[in-house]
């Protein structure tokens, strides 16, 4: 039980700092500080807890990327269904927290929707945003599974490694759809934007859950391949 405990913890600090950077500094891309501060907001959270949980749970603190240790044999069916289901009270007790320090500080929320993510910046169009967020979800989850694999030798470096390729895939995809690449974190604030009353938070939520999920299989069938070629050579 304390590795689901750990990815509540997980999934809760990544949607409490990273949705709350984006809910008080917004994300204009023509207003670049808000923009990188919330890039940085969910790479450094990410560092921060793949050194605090990582070494309980692994700090996956994302189905996606559960499903791609899962479909690489790193963990079984059960602790899959476990994690995500973890991930994903981690995510609303964040969305959570975040509701009630908004709401009774009476501080506005500069992105509406507590940081959930939307295809406005793809101009409403689905098939844009699924191709959005399975790139950036096959380049993330690809990441952690070379960094983790048992052939890597990246001593401790690798939450580092890791937290900043989040980072990165922020850097573009915020401006696109607000980044998910992490199915519980754009549910989390979406349900909490809907408990809220905010405007048609829930309907787009289907795209951040879909995308990430094809990005992260995709990732782990590659690498499996890779890493099959890599054994045969």
């Amino acid at each position: 039980m304390k590795k689901y405990l750990a990815e509540v913890i997980g999934t809760c600090v990544l949607v409490t700092l990273g949705c709350g950077t984006a809910m008080l500094v917004g994300c204009d891309p023509s207003q670049g500080s808000g923009y990188l501060l919330t890039a940085l907001a969910f790479g450094l959270t990410i560092v921060g807890m793949a050194y605090c949980v990582g070494n309980i749970s692994g700090c996956h603190i994302n189905p996606a990327v559960s499903l791609g240790v899962w479909m690489n044999g790193g963990m079984s069916a059960a602790d899959f269904i476990g994690y995500v289901i973890s991930q994903c009270i981690g995510a609303l007790i964040g969305s959570g927290i975040l509701a009630a320090i908004f709401s009774l500080g009476n501080v506005e929320d500069l992105t509406g929707g507590f940081g959930s993510n939307g295809l406005a910046g793809v101009n409403g169009s689905i098939g844009a945003g699924l191709l959005v967020e399975i790139v950036l979800t096959f380049i993330f989850v690809l990441t952690i599974l070379g960094v983790t694999s048992a052939k890597a030798n990246h001593g401790s470096f690798g939450g580092l490694i890791i937290g900043l390729t989040l980072t990165l895939v922020h850097i573009l995809g915020i401006g696109l759809t607000g980044t998910s690449v992490n199915p519980a974190r754009s549910l989390g604030p979406a349900i909490a934007a809907a408990i809220a009353g905010e405007t048609d938070p829930i309907s787009e939520v289907w795209v951040f859950i879909v995308g990430p999920l094809v990005g992260a299989a995709l990732a782990a069938l590659v690498h499996k391949f890779l890493e099959s070629d890599k054994k045969a050579a």
